[in-house]
């Protein structure tokens, strides 16, 4: 049991476990007032959990398609202060796509994001991370038949494919409107990209951000970011 200030989240089964990446995406991903989020490969229900705590939204859904994943998120929310406003689907991402009359104010994804299998590595772990489980191009077309007009979409990419997704989000007329490239250390090379779009097409802010100074030593950006939530902060 991982335990934050607010929620805790059980992940003993589900593949992928808490990281950096989604409590990143969680906590910084820029809130409008939504009123519906949709948080797309769930996983333990992290991120959901996160916008929950700091946003008024009446309905986050979330979809996850690893079944213990799925059955650990549903625990989780349940388990939260906001289950009342969670709700998870144990669902392809086509089979939302095909619904009709779906639409969210603000849509967030940590997607999987290893190109290539590791050799002899079958585990669920490796599938979770693979990216033709949730590739860029399927999700993007989801965002395009599921955000609002005026809605945001956020994720968290490794940052050589940041050029990649922007280029796919210019085709369904998606604009960045804040990108943030995290580094571990300062001296480390841009490893992340935090990704926030939307449909109106305006020059956008563009920052770093460093979590370490060294080990376990956390800059004040890293910090001030994430205090609502670790118990340590």
């Amino acid at each position: 049991m991982f335990k934050f200030k607010e929620f805790s989240i059980s992940q003993e089964r589900a593949a992928m476990k808490i990281g950096t990446d989604g409590v990143l995406l969680g906590a910084w991903t820029p809130l409008e007032h939504p009123k519906s989020i949709l948080d797309i490969g769930a996983g333990t229900g992290l991120i959901a959990l996160m916008l929950a705590q700091r946003s008024d939204a009446e309905l986050i859904d979330a979809i996850e398609l690893e079944e213990e994943a799925y059955e650990e998120c549903v625990e989780n929310f349940e388990a939260s202060p906001w289950g009342d406003r969670l709700f998870c689907y144990h669902a392809d991402l086509r089979e939302l796509i095909n619904e009709e009359n779906l639409s969210y104010d603000l849509i967030v994804s940590n997607p999987p994001f290893h190109r290539t299998a590791v050799v002899g590595d079958s585990t669920k772990r490796t599938t979770a991370r693979q990216i033709e489980s949730l590739p860029f191009e399927l999700l993007l077309v989801a965002v395009k038949k599921l955000l609002d007009p005026n809605g945001v979409f956020s994720c968290i990419i490794p940052y050589q494919e940041e050029e990649y997704v922007l280029r796919l989000a210019r085709q369904i007329n998606l604009f960045p409107f804040k990108i943030t490239r995290v580094k571990g250390r300062a001296d480390r090379p841009i490893k992340r990209s935090l990704l926030a779009l939307s449909y109106q097409q305006k020059h956008y802010q563009e920052e770093e951000l460093i979590i370490e100074h060294k080990r376990h030593q956390y800059t004040e950006d890293y910090k001030r970011l994430t205090k609502a939530f670790y118990l340590s902060m």
